[in-house]
């Protein structure tokens, strides 16, 4: 029996990730979840798994899980704050960890999983956008277990006979597939009056807000650009995005022979979770089989660099190095707020990040806490940015 903790348990990764485990209970104990301020899914989720341990980050919404539960009668020990969100990250009780809170937040208590040489399923990519060189090493040193999450990078971990981080076999590309998001057909002029409520409706994946924005822009393709790079040791030059609006074919891995292999399957996160969770078995993940009888056609198109800037705005980082990345996403994070509560446009999202890499000048990244003190110089100088643009 292993136990399975989850960071982020109220998202829609945290959420999937319970579906799973509720197909195989035989194998997984839910052992803590995490969650920012979600009160009503967090006590549902502790009424059905009954965890040893439940951790609010926001306070108010801790203690009253705490009277809840004590109500119902659940065991289950409430906690609050960062420090034993850490201290619960280095548990021995724990065998696997789903990183799944979004943004720079997951930071630091993947870390934390990491160094307690846990297996790690990440599907909070900004842990290696951020802080790549200095996680792969943690990954390295501590020997863990890394299995990626998000379905482009567990779909390539499937096709490369290799564990993530290890020089990879004789390969010609790797192609990262795409959605292309709701608004790859727009014109340059349709772009500039998006709105939040349309860029919220992606086509294929139910998603977070964050998440969904940053698909709509590319930025998201970007940042899983980052974190192949890493995941793989592979430089950007070796990564091809390719445009599948169907989201069938998750990723391809080209080997120097032509030989190009493909994962495929129904965009459905619990197909990638139950590899990370079953590795190196299978298990039941509660998806039913893709029939390929009644697919349409599968097509691919370039990204167009032009009308969606982010996606090349993010190799170019990558390849700067440093602590560019870090400024790149604290930016974008803050930038996808600024458009949710309609301060700029969506055609400004790469505008509020071009703002911010010109003003903070880039520096070798030093320690995980020299990388939070410039994500948080970063979000100031892009929260700026919208107060500039109306004077």
């Amino acid at each position: 029996m292993k136990k399975v903790s989850i960071l982020g348990s109220t998202g829609s990764i945290g959420e999937s990730t319970l579906a799973v485990i509720r197909e195989n209970l035989e194998q997984y104990q839910v052992h803590s979840l995490v969650a920012n301020s979600n009160l009503d899914a967090m006590y549902r989720q502790c009424l059905e798994f009954v965890p040893e341990y439940v951790l609010m980050r926001d306070t108010a919404a801790a203690q009253t899980l705490k009277a809840l539960l004590l109500e119902a009668r659940v065991e289950t020990q409430v906690l609050c704050g960062d420090a034993d969100l850490e201290a619960l990250m280095g548990s021995s009780e724990i065998d696997y960890v789903m990183s799944a809170i979004v943004g720079a937040a997951g930071l630091k208590p993947t870390m934390a999983a990491v160094e307690s040489g846990k297996r790690i399923l990440l599907a909070n990519k900004e842990s290696l956008v951020i802080a790549g060189e200095l996680f792969m090493s943690a990954v390295q040193q501590y020997g863990c277990e890394l299995l990626p999450i998000d379905s482009e990078h567990n779909a390539i971990y499937q096709c490369l006979p290799i564990s993530a981080g290890n020089p990879v076999e004789p390969i010609r590309r790797i192609l990262l597939t795409a959605s292309g998001g709701p608004f790859r057909r727009f014109t340059a002029d349709e772009l500039e009056a998006v709105t939040p409520a349309q860029a919220l409706k992606h086509p294929n994946w139910d998603m977070g807000p964050k998440i969904t924005i940053d698909s709509a822009s590319l930025m998201n393709k970007g940042l899983e650009l980052i974190e192949a790079c890493w995941l793989f040791n592979v430089s950007p030059d070796v990564v091809d995005v390719h445009i599948h609006p169907q989201s069938i074919i998750h990723s391809m891995v080209e080997y120097v022979d032509g030989s190009i292999l493909a994962q495929m399957g129904s965009p459905d996160m619990r197909t990638p979770i139950a590899y990370g969770l079953g590795w190196p078995d299978r298990i039941e993940s509660g998806v039913p089989s893709l029939d390929l009888f009644a697919m349409a056609d599968l097509t691919f198109e370039k990204p167009d660099m032009e009308r969606f800037p982010c996606l090349a705005l993010a190799a170019q980082v990558f390849k700067r190095g440093g602590t560019a990345p870090t400024l790149l996403n604290a930016a974008n994070e803050v930038a996808v707020g600024l458009f949710l509560e309609n301060r700029i446009r969506f055609t400004e999202i790469p505008s509020v990040i071009d703002y911010v890499l010109d003003r903070i000048m880039v520096e070798p990244v030093e320690s995980i806490e020299h990388i939070m003190e410039q994500d948080r110089n970063a979000r100031i100088v892009a929260s700026q940015y919208s107060t500039r643009r109306a004077v």
